[in-house]
């Protein structure tokens, strides 16, 4: 058994949360701090990966960063950067489709904190910066943990959008998902369910966790 689309999997995944975290959580924040017409556009614009099908997402990305036409041959004349059937236009794709997994709980968890928690950090001295992140995050602990897990559990499973995108090229876009599909097609179910077993043994363990740390956060904070 090829194990390089499971290792693929896990590279794509572990670098698309890592960029999520960076991005998506100082969104998240700047969403969740009051409520103009601007950024209900933008959030509609964030959570459409979770109405959309992954296809026609990854279609559009397709058309985008063609390295024919438009911002792909922009990018590929100025910088020599080629998304369309690489490794980087697989991260690009997975940041952009498992963006809500991210922003959508820790937007949410950050809304119900009280805002007299903000308020004493800001009579402290405390810039708005140093309150969200050493005030604010430490208190969400669990809906952060949540978004994570999410994030990167969504990342382990995407097929439309990496496909459309990324091709099926061994060691470079031929994740675990795409194997599965492509083991179907030659009628090798032995390989297409180990690639299965193995995508739902992770991500079982990892919500498992989640819930075991969330129920223990629970815990602590009632005794």
């Amino acid at each position: 058994m090829d194990l390089s689309p499971i290792w693929l999997t896990l590279k794509l995944a572990g670098i698309t949360t890592a960029l999520l975290i960076v991005i998506g959580v100082p969104f998240a924040w700047w969403l969740s701090r009051g409520k103009s017409f601007f950024k209900i556009i933008i959030e509609a614009i964030i959570t459409m990966p979770l109405v959309l099908p992954p296809s026609v997402l990854g279609f559009y990305l397709l058309l985008a960063f063609s390295p024919q036409h438009g911002i792909g041959k922009w990018l590929r004349d100025s910088f020599d950067v080629q998304f369309v059937f690489s490794f980087q236009g697989l991260v690009l794709a997975s940041v952009i489709y498992s963006m809500p997994f991210m922003v959508g709980p820790v937007k949410s968890a950050l809304q119900q904190l009280p805002a007299s928690l903000a308020e004493a950090s800001y009579t402290l001295g405390k810039s708005q910066w140093q309150t969200f992140k050493s005030v604010l995050l430490p208190n969400i602990k669990p809906s952060l943990l949540t978004a994570i897990v999410l994030s990167f559990a969504h990342t382990l499973g995407e097929f439309g959008v990496v496909l459309m995108i990324g091709g099926n090229i061994p060691g470079v876009t031929r994740v675990a998902s795409i194997a599965v599909y492509d083991s179907v097609e030659k009628m090798d179910y032995a390989s297409a369910n180990n690639y299965s077993l193995i995508l739902f043994s992770i991500t079982f363990v990892l919500v498992i966790a989640v819930f075991v740390f969330n129920k223990y956060q629970a815990k602590s904070h009632l005794g």
